[in-house]
């Protein structure tokens, strides 16, 4: 790290005279590139990407550098110097700092919001590595001298006796946890010139991050690829041979072994001398690929490194600097993963690419599946693109020649599919006269998989206990006083909780506006799902994932573990379980109402349904046991749904693909969606019906203009929300348009627009 620059250093002219002049862009807020002087000390450090301290008006604030050897008229300008190189290493390369500009350009975003997204915050922050203050021992006591230093002051002795026997330096924290000291001891050493402290650099390890209990871990005899695997394991070869730009699709059915082909192209790639990034949909999938990706390239001696935004600082500032310096090779990481500074990039996986869980909700609203597509092409890098399940997008791209592909049609070792029963719950409730949460076909199977000592997952993507309260003498409904939303009941701690914006209130035992205490709680969420296992099946062993118990970093990752060991007999959980899991000793797996993902206002609903259930489904029988799954619905005969249990994956992406095609819905033409947020419903409205009014004007041939009409999600957290969709065929030709008419609107102060394009959210 660089020192700051000495205070009232000042340049004369001369020294003004053909000197570098530095842009750069402040994270600030400021949208303006400016212009700096870089004196002499940091001239010699300073590089594209830099992160440097400036000064704008009286404040001190970061920036990146974006452009060096600028040339200006300096008659014209007085311009102020750069105060302070944060880092010696630049935080971004070239190929980063021209991809941030291709973000914030095709996402509609500014390049500051970029920037945060691509640089770690302790980056950022300036975190340095950490120094560490060192005991050396300066004289050797003989036995005499150590008697009398014990009469007079024992505990300097014992320190003494300590540091002497340990022969070599050691850490003064270390030394004072494992004797139990306070730094007295250590000053009183020191005072009597036997003792003397230094700093040294803390060696931390960017791999050491708890991913792996034990650093070696013991290897496992490689997998021989079956024909189907080597077929695509030769065509991404062919393609990385030639060192250029390539997307290749490897659609294969759950237990095909997708991630061994991952592996050998991820070996050829090395091979080649080049750099890996592995991408997961989400943190939760991280631990077992890290651990498949790390046993499989220990023995060459490669650091994987974690890539994701729930690593401490410390262990995110220690991946940034391996990644940065070298010294480490692949990355596996979540959707901010495809930032990290690799060097010689020459291979990109995006695993389960028909996530939506790749798609960023907030500003910048990026896509991480085709950042990396991108990225890959700018890098001339390989792109391969997996899942059981493609997106219809990525589909679309193979059939008009853009993507490769790939098929693996069958589970490895022949393993079968899952057998899929669909059960029709009206006529479930219709035979138990009662609402009932579970249809007997599911609770026989999990009993007799507690019979043959084998596990279950049951999946159900509502937390919560309940979805609402309703009383049936008045009517009234426990909605959220900010959000156009029901509050759910958590039983546990007898709370109403707005899952939206965070809002709680105690749970009633009357009705708040009729005063009568026979409120219903409505529907069902993975806590009442636990109650009733827990009652049904008292012997069983049940633990539930979902986002209220998953407080600890770690519990997540401890609970998987603890599921593969077989001390877990029932996990249940919400889409934190519904994918990339691979645990063989899994037979059966329920789906507790599967017409949740159906029924939404979303021209994607069908597709994510089937999506889903082809997921959820492909956790069971992954071992030597077949697998059965159980779909409890209320509409049994949907096309996803009767799809999903054929594992008819072609027929339903034709059809599917058929009915976009009819309406012209991606991926035949991109979606950009236009959302205005405003405190008062009536501005509201006043002004976006102004906005189409302009924007029919200017709008051309092909530009296909829907709304204004109010969000699903009407309300969130006091403000109220109106969208307008955009269909368009090319997103560069198109937003100039947009963004033309933004400018010059005069739009009131109290409203907020923003653009999501091709987004995964219709909510």
């Amino acid at each position: 790290m660089s020192d700051s620059f000495l205070e009232g250093f000042e340049w004369s002219e001369s020294s003004y005279d053909g000197l570098d002049v530095i842009n750069v862009i402040p994270l600030t807020g400021i949208k303006n590139t400016l212009s700096y002087r870089a004196p002499p000390p940091i001239l010699e450090k300073i590089q594209l990407g830099s992160l440097v301290e400036v000064p704008i008006l009286r404040r001190t604030e970061i920036a990146i550098v974006s452009e060096m050897q600028v040339k200006i008229d300096f008659s014209s300008k007085k311009l102020k110097s750069i105060l302070k190189l944060v880092n010696d290493l630049p935080v971004l390369t070239e190929e980063l700092l021209e991809l941030a500009r291709w973000i914030a350009s095709y996402y509609q975003s500014s390049l500051e919001s970029v920037f945060e997204a691509m640089i770690p915050s302790s980056i950022r922050k300036g975190m340095d590595v950490k120094k560490l203050k060192y005991l050396h021992l300066l004289k050797e006591l003989n036995s005499q001298e150590l008697k009398a230093l014990g009469r007079k002051a024992p505990k300097q002795a014992d320190l003494y006796l300590y540091l002497f026997k340990k022969r070599a330096p050691i850490s003064r924290a270390q030394a004072l946890k494992d004797l139990g000291f306070s730094p007295a001891p250590v000053e009183g050493l020191i005072q009597k010139a036997l003792l003397k402290e230094s700093f040294q650099q803390e060696e931390r390890v960017a791999y050491n991050d708890g991913y792996s209990k034990v650093e070696k871990i013991t290897p496992i005899e490689r997998i021989s690829l079956n024909e189907e695997q080597q077929k695509i394991a030769d065509q991404n070869r062919v393609l990385l041979e030639k060192k250029k730009f390539a997307v290749n699709l490897v659609h294969g059915v759950t237990g095909a072994g997708k991630t061994e082909v991952y592996l050998d192209a991820m070996e050829k790639a090395l091979d080649q001398g080049g750099g890996v990034l592995f991408l997961v949909p989400e943190v939760a999938l991280a631990p077992q690929t890290v651990e498949r990706v790390r046993l499989r390239f220990q023995d060459k001696g490669e650091k994987v490194v974690v890539w994701h935004s729930q690593l401490s600082h410390g262990e995110r500032y220690d991946a940034w600097l391996a990644v940065s310096k070298g010294e480490s090779r692949v990355v596996v990481g979540a959707r901010s993963g495809v930032f990290a500074p690799v060097r010689d990039l020459r291979l990109i996986i995006v695993d389960e690419e028909h996530e939506p869980a790749y798609k960023q909700e907030e500003n910048p609203r990026y896509n991480g599946r085709d950042v990396a597509v991108y990225r890959s092409m700018k890098a001339g890098a390989m792109c391969i693109l997996g899942s059981a399940t493609p997106s219809l997008e990525s589909l679309y791209n193979v059939e008009i020649g853009k993507y490769n592909v790939g098929h693996l049609r069958k589970r490895v070792d022949d393993r079968k599919l899952p057998k899929v029963h669909i059960v029709d719950m009206k006529v479930e409730l219709r035979r138990n006269n009662s609402m009932a949460v579970f249809s007997s076909m599911l609770i026989e199977m999990l009993l007799d998989r507690m019979d043959k000592k084998e596990q279950s997952i049951l999946f159900l993507n509502r937390r919560g206990y309940s979805k609402s309260l309703i009383c049936p003498e008045c009517g009234y409904v426990g909605n959220c006083d900010h959000c156009s939303v029901t509050l759910t009941y958590h039983k546990k701690i007898e709370e109403l909780r707005c899952h939206i914006c965070g809002h709680c209130k105690p749970a009633p035992k009357k009705c708040p506006s009729c005063g009568s205490d026979k409120v219903r709680w409505n529907g069902t969420g993975t806590q009442k799902v636990e109650e009733l296992i827990r009652k049904i099946i008292p012997q069983a062993r049940v633990v539930r994932i979902d986002a209220d118990t998953m407080g600890r970093k770690d519990l997540y990752r401890e609970i998987l573990n603890d599921f593969k060991l077989g001390k877990i007999d029932i996990l249940i959980g919400t889409q934190m379980i519904a994918k990339g899991l691979d645990f063989p000793n899994v037979t059966l797996v329920g789906i507790i109402n599967a017409d949740l993902s159906l029924h939404v206002e979303d021209f994607r609903a069908g597709e994510r349904t089937f999506q889903l259930m082809v997921q959820v489904a492909g956790r069971a029988g992954r071992g030597d046991s077949a697998g059965e799954v159980v779909v409890q619905t209320m509409t049994p005969f949907s096309e996803p749904l009767q799809f999903a249990k054929k594992q008819d994956f072609d027929e339903f992406f034709n059809s599917e693909l058929a009915h976009r095609k009819e309406f012209d819905y991606p991926p035949y033409r991109h979606l950009i969606r236009h959302i205005f947020k405003s405190k008062s419903i009536e501005k509201l409205e006043f002004y976006t019906e102004e906005w189409r009014k302009r924007l029919d004007q200017v709008a051309p041939k092909g530009f296909e203009i829907r709304g204004p009409a109010p969000a699903p999600l009407e309300r969130i957290k006091d403000e109220y929300r109106f969208h307008l969709w955009y269909f368009v065929k090319s997103v560069p030709r198109s937003l100039p348009i947009v963004q033309d008419l933004r400018e010059n609107f005069p739009l009131d102060r109290s409203i907020v627009d923003l653009i999501d394009v091709d987004p995964m959210n219709m909510s």
